[in-house]
């Protein structure tokens, strides 16, 4: 029922929020004024939509115009817009409504194309490691930083990339583990695509020419510099079968060639894997693996599965560190098109941490707009160690401003005191950033006309509702006697004489009953007038059309 509410609302009305001085007065209720161009913009909103031409009369869609407002008029009267269940409707629908405000469109289109670009395109590239901890402090931080940037400067000057890692990568897997016998693969990392790497490493990887090393760069893990070998487009995904022998001795590779043997003479890769394989995930299905790309198989798997032409053809057998192998070539899946990929490009980004970056991109464009200050003389709370137990008397002092918003000491206090999972400095830029947006969000009825339109819209379908409810649906729900002598003069409309075997019909045929006297009344004790010369013309307007 409400849904039904709002969608007859929106129908209805959208309640201008914004004056239009070139726009004449159509209708005048208790001293508030509807324009013209207000008026047209609900007419027009559903006018396609509507294929009976008697509800297309615009007369009479003044006249239910006017219905609207003198309700919503009552609702607010009545203060059913204090109402607590109103309000946390509304606030969640706002932060809805605000979503698609809050991110930078410019740099989320030029993101899906980066994106795009680099999943038809694989890179190779290895990279130099110099962790820090999460909640470092600058002073870390720098020190950090000033250690990649000498790594860096030797190899510049001509060092090689490979033996500087091993020497002074803190990416453990540089390095030989004695321990379980790996081999350290010296910074390598082989090739990958898009979303195979957090977005700060993506980006730098794809930004530096083939040959060439990095400036140094933050992720969450430290500083980095990265060293791009290599730049070619991408094979796409594959779908692959394989039968594994998990023995990596010669008793394994003698049995993998026996079964290589067989597939030779009876091709039935399907039953040799039900029959053979070891590969517990795999073998019920024939040994199917689904579908993959590049850099989620090890690399001799990797290699041997692209390296098949034709779909249905085999490899010989060949050794990992998992066992022996024979990998089918199922089907080839290329990279689509743009146009047939951008939907899921962008499903990815939106479901990824790419998206704080576009929210990012939108407060560093308010913190250009806004006249944002900060006081640095109620900062240097910051610095003390006790800062969560500041009697609130002392946190009067405003932090900063953000055009003629004051933020107080107080409310950063309230903010941090249950996050102590980073620096107080840091949490004093997360505290400002959402300030900042918040105080957009605020402001979207007073910057962004399309949204104010449809929050009033809402607000206003959602107060209807709720008087709705309260003058007609529980009304006639429980007005038992009410609705029995509306039966008893009105029985000659009905088949049956009872009331009990139409009081579904009947039922809405009493609420529409006391709507009608309802409105009646609502007319009854207001002042409505309309100006009969702007109508004439709005009806012309659209008999023309």
């Amino acid at each position: 029922m409400k849904i039904r509410i709002l969608s007859i609302c929106t129908l209805l009305i959208s309640i201008s929020v914004f004056s239009q001085k070139k726009s004449k007065t159509l209708v005048t209720i208790d001293g508030d004024k509807t324009t013209v161009a207000e008026f047209k913009r609900v007419y027009e909103k559903n006018l396609d939509a509507i294929d009976n031409e008697e509800a297309k009369d615009v007369t009479k869609n003044l006249e239910l115009f006017i219905n609207y407002k003198l309700k919503v008029k009552q609702a607010y009267q009545l203060k059913l817009d204090t109402l607590p269940s109103y309000k946390r409707e509304i606030e969640t629908y706002k932060n809805q409504l605000a979503a698609p405000y809050l991110q930078d469109t410019t740099f989320i289109d030029k993101m899906v194309k980066d994106i795009y670009f680099r999943t038809k395109n694989k890179v190779k590239a290895k990279h130099i490691l110099i962790r820090t901890a999460r909640d470092a402090r600058p002073k870390d931080t720098l020190e950090a930083y000033n250690k990649i940037v000498k790594i860096r400067n030797r190899i510049v000057a001509g060092e090689d990339f490979e033996k500087v890692a091993e020497e002074t990568s803190e990416d453990n897997s540089a390095r030989d583990n004695e321990k379980n016998g790996r081999k350290g693969n010296k910074g390598n990392l082989g090739y990958f695509d898009a979303f195979k790497m957090v977005a700060p490493f993506e980006d730098a990887a794809y930004n530096t020419k083939v040959g060439q090393v990095s400036k140094p760069f933050r992720t969450q893990f430290g500083y980095h510099i990265v060293k791009v070998d290599d730049l070619k487009p991408s094979e796409g995904e594959i779908e692959a079968a394989h039968i594994l022998i998990l023995d990596t001795t010669n008793v394994g590779k003698k049995k993998i060639f026996e079964v290589y043997d067989k597939l030779i003479i009876n091709n039935n890769f399907e039953e040799l894997a039900k029959q053979y394989s070891e590969d517990r995930g795999s073998k019920n299905r024939g040994g199917k693996l689904g579908k993959f790309g590049t850099g989620r198989m090890v690399k001799p798997f990797e290699d041997a599965a692209f390296s098949l032409q034709n779909e249905g053809s085999f490899s010989k057998p060949f050794k990992t560190r998992f066992g022996w192998h024979i990998v089918k070539l199922i089907k080839k899946h290329p990279i689509k098109s743009f146009n047939e990929l951008e939907k899921e490009l962008r499903k990815k980004i939106k479901n990824s941490a790419r998206m704080q970056m576009s929210e990012t991109a939108v407060i560093n464009k308010l913190k250009k707009t806004y006249k944002i200050v900060e006081n640095e003389s109620a900062k240097k709370i910051l610095d003390k160690k006790n800062i969560r137990a500041i009697p609130k008397d002392s946190l009067q002092e405003t932090l900063f401003s953000i055009n003629n918003k004051k933020i107080k000491q107080e409310a950063f206090i309230d903010y941090i005191r249950n996050r102590r999972h980073k620096p107080v400095f840091t949490l004093f830029d997360m505290f400002k950033n959402q300030e900042i947006l918040t105080y957009y969000k605020k402001n979207l009825v007073n910057t962004e006309p399309e949204y104010a339109y449809t929050l009033k819209e809402y607000e206003d379908g959602l107060l209807l509702f709720e008087l709705m409810q309260e003058k007609i649906w529980n009304k006639s729900s429980k007005d038992t006697l009410g609705l029995k002598n509306y039966f008893e003069k009105n029985k000659a409309n009905y088949n049956s004489k009872k009331l009990e075997d139409n009081k579904g019909e009947i039922m809405n045929d009493y609420q529409n009953y006391l709507e009608e006297k309802w409105i009646a009344d609502l007319r009854k004790n207001s002042r409505i007038k309309i100006r009969k010369r702007e109508l004439k013309k709005l009806i012309k307007h659209y008999n023309k059309k």
